[in-house]
């Protein structure tokens, strides 16, 4: 008897000099995630629809492919590929810009790899968080978007609703990022392992890293949610977070566990972690410092938080995963 899975849509843009390789690569990598999975015979582990989208003259992007035809579906993701062409004004038309501004606020996940980091920082959605770019375009990219955080010597800045990548060839790794929240880490590796490329292995190992549910249709819940994201969930309180949804305490408590499966103050430690755990694994600060600049004013407490979560002490996971 065949199993039912339910249907998730991933959408990857092409645009003028978009890299064709990233694009077919991140449709064959999903393919094959699919595939792997299909082999479990899990109801509980979706069908990826990999649809792709033109960009149109004048107008906002069309899906052009879609890997399993049927009714529309929200987009989970969005995936802008690199470009080797260098990037230019054309490959970032306002309606390109306000297409990709009203996915996100409806929940879509966006992750840039290299020139895409530079289209998203140019719809304004990364001012104020966090993202890497190629090396090459970094000084440039400062000087242009200076309201973005800019860690350039990161190869993957996840933050939740906004992926971006700096490497021409990591469109693999994002790929693979997207299968881990999707489908599990053992997928992920599996695929990685069929397609022979490297994959860091750190979520498997200690849970994946935090993928917030962004497609639940609340929108006051996911203002929260993009809130939270933007600040690192540093010095909220619930007060702060139902003022920001505009509820009332009580109503928003209902409504935030109902939307994300979480209650406020699980839903931070998560979001402080997930942040944690990039600064351990990328930059050589102290553990004291890192609990300090994700929200901690007692390290014993972000030690224990992060033990929790992850099953290793801070030490131990920049030990193991550190590089």
């Amino acid at each position: 008897m065949a199993v039912e899975r339910s249907t998730v849509e991933l959408g990857v843009l092409i645009y003028q000099g978009a890299q064709l390789a990233a694009v077919h690569g991140l449709t064959d990598l999903f393919g094959v995630a699919n595939r792997i999975a299909a082999e479990h015979a899990s109801a509980q582990l979706p069908l990826l629809r990999i649809s792709h989208w033109q960009v149109q003259a004048g107008g906002e992007p069309v899906r052009i492919f879609d890997s399993q035809p049927g009714p529309d579906l929200p987009l989970m993701a969005v995936l802008v590929p690199p470009s080797i062409c260098g990037f230019t004004d054309d490959q970032a038309p306002p309606t390109l810009l306000a297409w990709l501004r009203k996915r996100h606020a409806g929940g879509t996940v966006l992750g840039g790899v290299c020139i895409g980091s530079i289209m998203l920082a140019r719809s304004g959605l990364l001012d104020g968080r966090s993202a890497t770019t190629h090396w090459s375009s970094a000084e440039s990219f400062a000087a242009l978007y200076p309201s973005v955080r800019l860690e350039a010597d990161k190869p993957i800045v996840d933050d939740g609703d906004l992926i971006t990548t700096a490497g021409l060839m990591a469109w693999s790794e994002l790929g693979l990022r997207l299968v881990d929240r999707l489908m599990g880490p053992s997928i992920a590796a599996d695929t990685a392992r069929f397609l022979v490329i490297e994959h860091s292995d750190s979520a498997s190992q200690c849970g994946s890293n935090f993928a917030p549910i962004l497609s639940h249709g609340d929108g006051a819940i996911l203002k929260v949610q993009h809130w939270l994201q933007a600040s690192g969930a540093v010095d909220v309180s619930v007060a702060a977070m139902a003022q920001q949804a505009g509820l009332e305490e009580r109503t928003f408590l209902r409504r935030f566990r109902n939307a994300t499966g979480l209650k406020p103050t699980e839903y931070c430690q998560h979001l402080r972690v997930g942040k944690a755990r990039q600064m351990l694994e990328f930059t050589n600060g102290t553990i004291d410092h890192i609990a300090w600049t994700v929200g901690y004013q007692d390290p014993s407490a972000f030690r224990a938080t992060f033990k929790k979560i992850t099953g290793l002490a801070p030490s131990d996971y920049r030990s193991r995963f550190g590089v």
